[in-house]
């Protein structure tokens, strides 16, 4: 079961599921999603996952879909994602974020399944400039509610762990995924103006948003843009692949970076982008946000050493594939 399946990075999982010849179940409640990206997956794999619109929170519904089906593992992706919005509605970020995390795995619990893939993030680490950021690095200085909120979930979860031998239990730290499948089938498609860098330079390329804002050009890099570890979206569904199957041996809490190992400041990227859609990105400096960093980075090693897992497409590509998404699905799903 993949929840939060039909959203951007939970479509590109379940397509690669499916084509592992895994059968899917996904519980989603199209909140931040589209169930036409379920429709495009089955497209590009000729299989269909199993839908139910539902929320996770919602203990009955969890009940009754382990009693119905046979589930051995869970991919939990299902949550909200946006670091300023987490500012504005905390409340939603721990309800969602937190309380789903925990009636899904009570669910779980009561049903004997004890396999969980867990959706984390890099902004576990907080605020430091140390790089490249390995996984023995601390965590839980975090900057934001959405950031505490994925920290506290990793320490339920570690706990969990603790009190019953019959967990394993991955918890996989996205750095920041961009790009969409090479079909241009599916894709990352944000309501209103985007929170993320790569579909904010693609809606200004197409010409849906005037401009570009960059927060900070001061920062101690070489071009004073922030520099961050950018990973394609297929790669990083591998990496959920990976770690599932390292699962079957595996007890206990398993953490794992899920990066390239590389930094691109914003120029950088924008700079990429240009050259691969041979659009102009007009841009506009402004002052920096509270809470970013100046440089971030994954050190992947550890990930490729035990889940033989290392991300192969480069920034070019990324860029390439996340414009050819847009120039075919301009108004999204």
């Amino acid at each position: 079961m993949v929840t939060g399946g039909a959203g951007y990075i939970g479509s590109h999982i379940v397509l690669a599921l499916l084509q592992s010849n895994y059968d899917v179940i996904v519980l989603d409640n199209l909140s931040n999603s589209s169930i036409v990206s379920l429709q495009r997956v089955s497209q590009i794999c000729d299989r269909t996952p199993l839908f139910v619109e539902g929320d996770v929170r919602d203990r009955d519904l969890l009940d009754m879909l382990f009693a119905k089906h046979s589930i051995d593992a869970v991919l939990h992706l299902a949550g909200l994602k946006a670091v300023g919005d987490s500012v504005r509605k905390p409340a939603e970020y721990f309800s969602n974020n937190l309380s789903g995390t925990i009636t899904l795995c009570l669910a779980m619990a009561a049903a004997g399944v004890h396999r969980l893939v867990f959706s984390s993030s890099a902004t576990v680490y907080g605020a430091s400039d140390a790089v490249p950021i390995s996984e023995d690095q601390p965590v839980g200085n975090t900057t934001n509610p959405y950031a505490r909120s994925k920290f506290f979930a990793e320490k339920i979860l570690d706990d969990l762990a603790v009190s019953d031998s019959r967990w394993s239990i991955a918890l996989l730290r996205y750095f920041n995924p961009v790009g969409a499948h090479e079909s241009g089938l599916i894709g990352e498609h944000p309501h209103g103006i985007p929170n993320n860098l790569m579909p904010y330079i693609c809606q200004v390329a197409a010409g849906k948003l005037p401009e570009l804002l960059i927060f900070g050009n001061d920062y101690p890099t070489p071009d004073g843009t922030g520099v961050r570890d950018y990973i394609h979206v297929v790669d990083l569904a591998e990496g959920h692949l990976a770690a599932l199957n390292a699962l079957s041996s595996r007890k206990g809490i398993n953490v794992w970076n899920l990066g390239t190992g590389e930094g691109y400041s914003v120029f950088q990227l924008i700079k990429a982008f240009e050259i691969a859609s041979g659009r102009e990105v007009p841009y506009r400096i402004v002052g920096r946000r509270t809470g970013d960093v100046s440089i971030s980075f994954a050190d992947p090693v550890k990930a490729s050493f035990e889940l033989c897992w290392t991300a192969k497409r480069g920034i070019n590509l990324m860029v390439r594939d996340a414009w050819r998404w847009q120039t075919m699905n301009p108004n999204g799903y």
